[in-house]
C-alpha cells in the first residue's frame, strides 16, 4: 500500500480509531448501568458490542502503524457526552452514534480513501459500516422492548433461559426468580437455539 503520510485518509483513520475507542468505553459504562437496572441481556450486548468496537479500532490503528511509528496524528473531532443512569436513554444514544457512523462518517471516509487511491481502506470502511448498521438496529430493537415492556414478557409462550445457570422455562413471561438458582428475572432472555 502506498504511504498514508500527508493524506486525509490518515486523519480519518485516526478519527475512526478515537471514535471507536470512546464508543467502546461508553458501552462498557452502559453495560454496568443496564446490569444494575436488571437488564443482564442488554448489559451483555453492550459488552459484546464494546469488544466489536475494540476490534474496529484495532483495524483502523493497524493501518497507520507502517507510516506513523511513534508519531502523532493531529485530528479535529467531536464526540458525544452521553452518560445516563437509564438504560433506555443509553440505548437511544448508542443507536444514534451507530447511525452517524454508518450513514455519514464511514461512507464519507470511504469516498475520500477511494479518491486518494486507498481502495482497500475504502472497502474496510464499507464493511465496518455494515456492522455499525446492525449495531444500530439491535440497539433500536432493545429500546423498543423496554418501551413496550416486552423485555421479559411476550405475547405468546416462548422459551426463557437463565443466563446465570442455564435453566430453561417456557411461558409468556420470564419467571420473577429462577426456580433453579434463585437469580432475579433480569438474568432471563429469550432462548433461541442457533446451533
Amino acid at each position: 500500500m502506498k504511504s498514508l503520510k500527508g493524506t486525509k485518509t490518515a486523519e480519518n483513520l485516526m478519527k475512526s480509531f478515537a471514535g471507536e475507542c470512546q464508543a467502546r468505553t461508553r458501552y462498557t459504562y452502559y453495560a454496568s448501568i443496564a446490569k444494575k437496572q436488571g437488564y443482564v441481556q442488554i448489559s451483555n450486548i453492550f459488552m459484546e458490542t464494546a469488544e466489536q468496537e475494540k476490534e474496529h479500532a484495532k483495524r483502523f490503528y493497524k493501518l497507520l502503524k507502517e507510516d506513523f511509528s511513534d508519531e502523532s496524528i493531529e485530528i479535529q473531532s467531536a464526540y458525544p457526552v452521553s452518560f445516563h443512569q437509564e438504560t433506555a436513554k443509553n440505548l437511544k444514544a448508542a443507536a444514534e452514534g451507530e447511525n452517524e457512523e454508518w450513514t455519514e462518517l464511514y461512507p464519507a471516509f470511504a469516498k475520500i480513501a477511494k479518491e486518494e487511491g486507498f481502495e482497500e481502506i475504502a472497502e474496510i470502511y464499507n464493511r465496518i459500516s455494515e456492522v455499525e448498521s446492525r449495531h444500530e438496529r439491535r440497539y433500536k430493537k432493545l429500546l423498543e422492548n423496554i418501551e413496550n415492556n416486552t423485555v421479559f414478557k411476550k405475547s405468546e409462550s416462548v422459551l426463557w433461559k437463565c443466563n446465570n445457570c442455564g435453566y430453561i422455562y417456557e411461558g409468556e413471561e420470564a419467571p420473577s426468580v429462577c426456580p433453579a438458582c434463585q437469580h432475579p428475572q433480569g438474568y432471563f432472555e429469550v432462548f433461541i437455539e442457533n446451533y
